[in-house]
Parts: C-alpha cells; sequence; structure tokens
C-alpha cells in the first residue's frame, strides 16, 4: 500500500485510455487493440432513436431539466441542488473555486485529477490513507481499489463539520454503496458519471448534487448549453430505463467474478474490485502488462505502485483476453 504521508502533485498526470501509447510503445492499430485500461463498461446502453432537434438545435432546457429531474430519482437524492455538465471530469476541475480555502485531504490512493484540481487552485493538499483535513474528499467506490466509505463515517465527519466531496462515478453498479441520499446537507458534494456504467463514455455527460450555494455558481461557470442536445435525451432514456439497470448489474457482477476467477489462476491476488474493474497484485506485473500489451491487450499500470495492474471488463475480447493470460509464463 503507498504510504500515508502526504504526497507532492505529479506534473504529468497518467490515466487509463491511453491507446496512443500503446500504440506508440507496442505497435498495431488502434481498432486491434483491446483496452482494459478503463473501468467502462463494455456492454453500452442500447439507445433508442434521438429526436433529429436534439442535433439540429440549441440544447432545449426543459429537457435539461427533465434530464436532471430524472437523475434526482434515479440517484435517490433526497434534497439539495443538481447541475448537469460534459462529464464528472469537467466538475472535478471546476468545483475547487467554490469551496473555502481551507487545507485538502484526498483519501489516496485514487483518481488523480482531484489532487491536480486543487492545486491548480492553490489549495494546500495531503494524499492520505485515511483523510483527515477539513475539506475531505473521496471516491466511493474507490478507484483503484475498490474501497467503500459507510454512511456512517461519512455522516460522522458531517457532524463535525468537514466539507466533503465524494467522487460515485463507479457507484452505479451498487447503488446501495451510494450516499446520495445525504445530498441536502449544506457541506456535501456528490458527482456522479454516466458514461461508465452506460458505457457511454464519450457523449461527456456527469451530475453533481450539493448545496445551493455550491450548485449554483458551478452552473453559472458550465455556462449555457454545456451539456449537448443528444446527451440530453441519451441521458434521460438511459437513466429512465430501470430494468436494463437491473438486468446490467447481474451481468457485470457475473462477468466481474469469472475475470477475477482467471487472474486468481495465473498467480494473481485480487486487492480491490467494483462491478467495472478487477485491481490485482503480482510480482511480475510489469512483465504481464507488457506480455498482454504484446498481444494489443492494454491494462492499467500504476507508477506508484509497480506491482499493481487494473483490468477492465473485457465483454466480446473474455476469450483473447483469457487465452493470452493463461498462455503467460512468469520469468524464472
Amino acid at each position: 500500500m503507498p504510504s500515508t504521508a502526504a504526497t507532492t502533485h505529479p506534473t504529468r498526470r497518467d490515466h487509463g485510455g491511453n491507446l496512443a501509447e500503446a500504440v506508440a510503445r507496442f505497435g498495431g492499430r488502434i481498432e486491434d487493440w483491446l483496452d482494459l485500461s478503463t473501468g467502462i463498461n463494455p456492454h453500452a446502453y442500447p439507445l433508442g432513436p434521438i429526436p433529429p432537434r436534439a442535433f439540429q438545435a440549441l440544447p432545449d432546457a426543459g429537457r435539461l431539466a427533465d434530464l436532471c429531474a430524472v437523475a434526482r430519482k434515479t440517484y435517490g437524492a433526497t434534497g439539495g441542488d443538481i447541475v448537469a455538465a460534459p462529464g464528472a471530469q469537467a466538475l472535478i476541475e471546476l468545483l475547487p473555486a467554490y469551496l473555502p480555502r481551507l487545507p485538502v485531504s484526498i483519501a489516496a490512493p485514487t483518481y488523480n485529477e482531484h489532487a491536480a484540481a486543487f492545486h491548480a487552485h492553490g489549495f494546500e493538499v495531503a494524499e492520505q490513507v485515511t483523510p483527515t483535513g477539513p475539506i475531505r474528499v473521496i471516491v466511493n467506490p474507490n478507484n483503484p481499489d475498490g474501497r467503500v466509505w459507510s454512511r456512517d463515517e461519512v455522516q460522522g465527519w458531517l457532524d463535525e463539520g468537514v466539507f466533503v466531496i465524494v467522487d460515485e462515478s463507479f457507484a452505479d453498479p451498487t447503488p446501495e454503496t451510494s450516499l446520495a441520499s445525504l445530498s441536502g446537507h449544506p457541506r456535501l458534494i456528490i458527482l456522479r458519471s454516466f458514461g461508465k456504467f452506460f458505457g457511454l463514455a464519450g457523449l461527456r455527460l456527469g451530475f453533481a448534487l450539493g448545496p445551493l450555494g455550491v450548485i449554483e455558481p458551478l452552473r453559472r461557470a458550465l455556462g449555457l448549453w454545456a451539456v449537448s442536445g443528444p446527451a440530453i435525451e441519451a441521458g434521460i432514456q438511459g437513466l429512465s430505463d430501470t430494468d436494463w439497470q437491473a438486468d446490467m448489474r447481474g451481468q457485470l457482477a457475473g462477468a466481474r467474478d469469472t475475470l477475477s476467477h482467471q487472474l486468481r489462476s495465473i498467480g494473481c491476488e485480487i486487492i480491490g474490485q467494483t462491478h467495472l474493474f478487477v485491481t490485482i497484485r503480482h510480482p511480475q506485473a510489469a512483465a504481464l502488462h507488457a506480455h498482454l500489451a504484446q498481444h494489443q491487450i492494454w491494462t492499467r499500470a500504476f507508477p506508484y505502485a509497480k506491482d499493481w495492474l487494473r483490468f477492465g471488463l473485457p465483454g466480446a475480447g473474455a476469450k483473447r483476453l483469457f487465452s493470452k493470460l493463461q498462455s503467460y509464463s512468469p520469468a524464472k
């Protein structure tokens, strides 16, 4: 486990989905690659027809309000306000400007853009296993280790007067882990991502739930027509389709379990998982990463933990992945 001490902000942040790097290092064409470096559902939501007007006219304020209403209902938000944005990442970058200038503690290891955003706004930032500052940031479930924070623990922080930002980008498959029922609290901001669970990351759609005093400035900062008409329509379709969501949760759980079994069979230790990814420890993780890359399968390596790899769900590429896992021969 990485150190609990405060860490310095890196000058270059690494992410999954960096297939251009994979091609540059190992060759092939982007379309040849099986990209498992992100936690995006490989079974995209089957969108119905999008009205031509959604493409031809400026985004409609009424339809945006409909989208926010269905999002509140789907997420179980009981209070506060909501704003839609072109992805949760846009909200992560904007949010620090509308928080008090207090020390920030981020539960680590986690998605590195949270620290980057606070650093960019001039905050004092510490990254710790358990956050302790007056502003605390958690990812719930966490990326990359799947850690889940209890409602009681977060409620305790709020009762102490702490500001809490909760990134729930991976919460859709396990709604019982969500803290959205606390969303009316004046010091709680919750971020949600549409694209991961619905497999439509290219649409760029996310939401922030929180107090009016934070959400309204975010809305002004995002400006007019921040969310495209097609994204609004897709969001309404997907978030309203509770039957698809329930069926997909079961499908993802089964696929995750199968992937975990395959990884254990070659000596990997499962150190964390959600319905959308499995993170492993292996003494030769770098060699395994390279072996798979030589077969155009891209996994997520971590500069701060050289023996970790993260695998997204392979979807239709499962047979290909499992074959190459079984052909891996560790160096003696």
